[in-house]
């Protein structure tokens, strides 16, 4: 009978304030006993399984297309400026809702209403076990405090793309400097953009 693959046991290689190393020991499916390296978060609340949350924030005004509320900002690992959803860190007693509505105002000043929320994701499984929940938030954008929005964060740039021209606004971004776009950002725009995809004609079947 195959052993079914399991943790044997995890042990602390390096550690700083937010971030630290493990040497997993584990059994994979065949039965051999291996290692792993993996890069974990210290900051992740008491019994629960999600480190933070990404924010798909669509805001919506009389008279002008939906747009989606995206941030720009430079990130140290990366040595560069990132095109991403508002995101962050759960905070302790925090729900992941709570969290992205905080996140989404500290961000980008934007008051939503969270109207849907994915269950956990990983985000790197090969290299570490960081954890997020995507929230889904609609922005009344004919509000008074979303008309003119203030941002709590001084470095983060608000950029907002229309929904119905996603991708294309993305790759415009990426084409005025260097930006690397987040993985979920790109992969939500594939999405957008075979969702409003209309061809110009239907194929003609053969016989």
């Amino acid at each position: 009978m195959t052993e079914a693959p399991h943790i044997v046991k995890e042990e602390l290689m390096a550690a700083g304030k937010w971030v630290k190393i493990e040497k997993t020991t584990y059994v994979d499916p065949a039965g051999n006993t291996r290692t792993w390296e993996t890069a974990k978060r210290t900051t992740r609340p008491i019994n629960t399984e999600t480190d933070g949350v990404g924010v798909i924030a669509l805001l919506k005004r009389t008279l002008h297309k939906d747009c989606v509320v995206m941030v720009k900002q430079f990130r140290p690992p990366m040595g560069c400026y990132t095109l991403e959803f508002p995101a962050g860190l759960i905070d302790d007693g925090e729900t992941p809702e709570a969290a992205a509505l905080r996140e989404l105002k500290e961000e980008t000043g934007y008051k939503g209403e969270v109207i849907g929320v994915t269950p956990v994701t990983c985000l790197d499984p090969g290299l570490s076990n960081c954890t997020t929940k995507m929230v889904l938030v609609n922005i009344n954008g004919d509000e008074e405090e979303n008309i003119h929005p203030t941002q709590q964060l001084e470095f983060t740039e608000v950029i907002l793309l229309p929904l119905d021209q996603f991708q294309s606004r993305v790759n415009d971004v990426l084409q005025r400097g260097k930006t690397i776009v987040d993985a979920k950002v790109y992969i939500y725009a594939l999405g957008m953009a075979q969702a409003f995809y209309k061809p110009v004609e239907l194929p003609v079947l053969k016989q």
